[in-house]
């Protein structure tokens, strides 16, 4: 039985000139993603995810969590940091350091871009309370047109990158047969206390606060759509009861990059078998 996806048949000529080395795939952007995670009284362990419209290039209609491309000045060494060093995200990641420092900065630039949930602090103790305001939604455009760098933005408020409220979780990379190619470093988070997360961003029409079981169950139902990353994240993530459990667990990060393949004359999208190390309460 093939673990994996059966794709439409129009990939078929492309994943046969990509197998026959016709076609070169389309080199993968580097990318992070943070599942932001919260305790709820009633319904426990729930996890913020954007449908992403039905208009985007990529993975239309789908469940996602936060995130997005590297912007090249992400790497900015002059920001202020609190937390583990990029060195040490490097080796979680099987990163260069300087790649490090550019997915932790991507991954909190690119919450606040989408939900205005920002992991920074006026100290390394503390985090932003509030970014509701036209102040902040000014900055949050800024960033958006790349007319302000991250790090400008955190120095010019006087805050510190907060990376230590991040764990690393997972690293996928799209398949070569997929015309837009990431290679995708994933977190997790706590939501701030305090703040608000909302869907601000033009390339999702819903948000939800969802128990992660509940979300992997409405993938299985066919009432959501999620790419396979996302949907192995929620499964794994439903193992836990609460955002410290989460925190808590321990991860050995295995690179997963699942290959399309012809099978019985169809094209398949072959997973890769579960492997990502985790052990739950640390």
């Amino acid at each position: 039985m093939v673990n994996g996806l059966k794709l439409p048949a129009e990939f078929r000529g492309r994943v046969e000139d990509i197998l026959a080395g016709r076609v070169e795939p389309v080199p993968a952007r580097h990318s992070a993603t943070v599942a932001v995670l919260r305790d709820h009284d009633r319904h426990g362990l729930q996890v913020f995810l954007l449908r992403r419209v039905r208009s985007m290039a990529f993975a239309p209609g789908a469940y996602v969590f936060p995130g997005g491309a590297v912007d090249p000045r992400d790497g900015e060494a002059e920001l202020a940091w609190c937390g583990r060093p990029p060195a040490d995200w490097g080796a979680a990641f099987k990163a260069d350091e300087a790649l490090a420092r550019e997915l932790v900065c991507a991954a909190v630039r690119e919450t606040f871009e989408e939900t205005l949930v920002l992991l920074a602090g006026p100290t390394g103790e503390t985090v932003v309370d509030d970014t509701r305001g036209d102040d902040w939604e000014a900055d949050r455009q800024a960033l958006l047109d790349r007319s302000l760098s991250f790090g400008d933005f955190l120095d010019r408020r006087g805050l510190v990158l907060r990376s230590d409220l991040l764990r690393p979780w997972a690293h996928w990379i799209t398949p070569k047969v997929e015309p837009k190619r990431y290679d995708t470093r994933f977190f997790v988070a706590a939501m701030p206390e305090g703040q608000r997360a909302r869907d601000v961003s033009t390339e999702a029409d819903r948000a939800a606060w969802v128990r992660p079981a509940e979300a992997a169950e409405r993938v299985r139902a066919g009432e959501w759509m999620m790419l396979p990353p996302t949907i192995t994240m929620v499964t794994e993530l439903a193992e836990y009861d609460t955002v410290a459990d989460v925190l808590a667990a321990r991860r050995e990060i295995v690179v997963h990059e699942p290959t399309a393949e012809i099978i019985d004359g169809e094209a398949y999208l072959v997973l890769p078998e579960p492997s990502a190390r985790h052990y739950p309460g640390g």
